[in-house]
């Protein structure tokens, strides 16, 4: 059986490959016109000139809806649509226990197998990494104390003293203000030295280093495409020192935006969404709300408690600027029992936010802090910060062990400008590239499973 080693270079699309010559090249370094041609239609002749069996190729490829990391990943991992495997965005609604929770990673999750389940496998920072069958694995994991305290730190399961060898994983710029090229140079050198020393049936590499400015700024830097090829070219090498076939995919693109969208405040407006006033602001009560919703980039999942309110529900949603349709999970294949009665999908300019207060006096104090796990919907404004000063006066109280809150992010939405979650042109959207000698790339995330079985043999 062959080695193969799978490398998820988040937000890379067709259009990019011009800027990234290691990864080009292991498309069979198509033209520019081939990227274009190919990508227009969604369908790809090779791509390349001259090319010959054995040799590899690119293809833009479908992903499930919302194009989130969660849902791709699954879909990717599994081949089920989302209405099978119920990872139906990066968070959802918890209806038994009235809870919203976002980025969760452990693997039972996921309902169905993983194709990975039959191979030794090397799992490099790939969601749903706790507790799964992967023999080798790593994956980011703080330590929390009593106290409300954090510690940083990774689950290292690779049998490599990662951490030890490597320096500890830059936290603060796997996500937050800070994020950026660190954290995808630490996983890339984590991932050759896992790949040399284990030699691993798969592997799984995780680079997130477009996600970041490409939220920030509506222009695609190409310095970026550039850093992030550096360490696809790291991983690849290894791939070569243990024999292993390397293929390249990419969740989704990521597209300009201009518009946010705050759907909670409209269903609050109408009278549908309930609050709680406190100490630390207004709190979300999604039990006694007649309707809300959980915002995922440009996916918004309407949650109605009352049926007789879907009609309703839908015909005030349909009315907002920005929201460019609402749907009943069955048309985009998310009825499964963890999606809301409705889903909302943004305008292709245009992204939901998850704010549900109309006073930024009164928003929870949670709101200006890097707090993924609390906030009920996601916020790309934790890429940005308030003020540098700010930041570095919160720094010195936690070094003096005093307490503090670290509330440096901005509650300003007009800030992001790139956005993802919707089914762009192909040519911004998710590619696949690999062999193609055994059997063609798959147009559709469903079909990957089916593809890495026929590379290893």
């Amino acid at each position: 059986m062959k080695k193969i080693c799978i490398i998820n270079v988040v937000g890379l699309t067709p259009r990019l490959l011009v800027d990234a010559p290691a990864i080009r090249s292991l498309a069979g370094n198509p033209s520019i016109d081939a990227l274009h041609g190919a990508s227009a239609s969604g369908t790809s002749d090779g791509g390349r000139d001259g090319a010959t069996a054995g040799q590899s190729s690119f293809m833009p490829w479908t992903s499930p809806l919302p194009a989130v990391t969660c849902t791709s990943q699954a879909t990717m991992l599994t081949g089920l649509a989302p209405r099978d495997h119920g990872i139906v965005g990066n968070g959802w609604y918890y209806r038994d226990t009235q809870e919203i929770r976002f980025w969760q990673q452990p693997r039972s999750l996921i309902q169905g197998r993983a194709f990975y389940d039959d191979y030794e496998t090397a799992k490099m920072f790939w969601w749903f990494n706790q507790s799964s069958t992967a023999r080798y694995s790593c994956t980011p994991k703080p330590h929390y104390g009593c106290d409300g305290n954090k510690v940083f730190d990774v689950l290292d399961h690779t049998e490599c003293n990662l951490t030890k060898r490597l320096g500890p994983f830059p936290f603060f710029t796997f996500w937050g203000p800070g994020a950026g090229l660190p954290c995808s140079n630490w996983i890339a050198d984590a991932t050759a030295t896992v790949m040399r020393e284990k030699s691993p049936q798969i592997t799984l590499a995780y680079l997130p280093h477009l996600d970041y400015d490409f939220q920030r700024f509506p222009e695609h830097d190409a310095a970026r495409v550039a850093e992030v090829d550096q360490c696809v070219q790291r991983i690849v090498a290894a791939a070569d020192d243990i024999g292993a076939h390397t293929v390249i995919v990419s969740e989704y693109g990521l597209v300009p935006v201009q518009r946010p969208v705050h759907i909670n405040r409209v269903l609050r407006q109408s009278g549908l969404l309930s609050v709680r006033q406190g100490p630390f602001g207004e709190v979300l009560m999604p039990g006694e709300s007649k309707a809300f919703a959980v915002s995922d980039h440009q996916l918004a999942h309407v949650y109605v408690n009352d049926p007789t309110l879907i009609a309703a529900v839908r015909r005030e949603l349909e009315s907002v600027a920005g929201i460019g349709g609402v749907y009943e999970p069955g048309d985009l294949e998310l009825d499964h029992p963890r999606s809301g009665e409705l889903i909302a999908l943004a305008e292709p300019d245009a992204w939901f936010t998850y704010y549900y207060w109309n006073d930024d006096t009164l928003a929870p104090d949670f709101a200006r802090t890097v707090d993924i796990h609390r906030k009920p919907g996601y916020d790309p404004c934790e890429l940005f910060m308030t003020s540098k000063v700010r930041m570095a006066a919160r720094l010195l109280q936690k070094k003096l062990g005093m307490r503090y809150k670290m509330d440096v992010i901005p509650l300003d939405a007009t800030l992001v400008r790139g956005s993802h979650g919707l089914h762009p042109d192909p040519i911004d959207g998710p590619l696949i590239i690999g062999p193609t000698d055994k059997v063609p790339l798959p147009s559709d995330m469903r079909d990957f499973p089916g593809y890495v079985r026929a590379l290893i043999g």
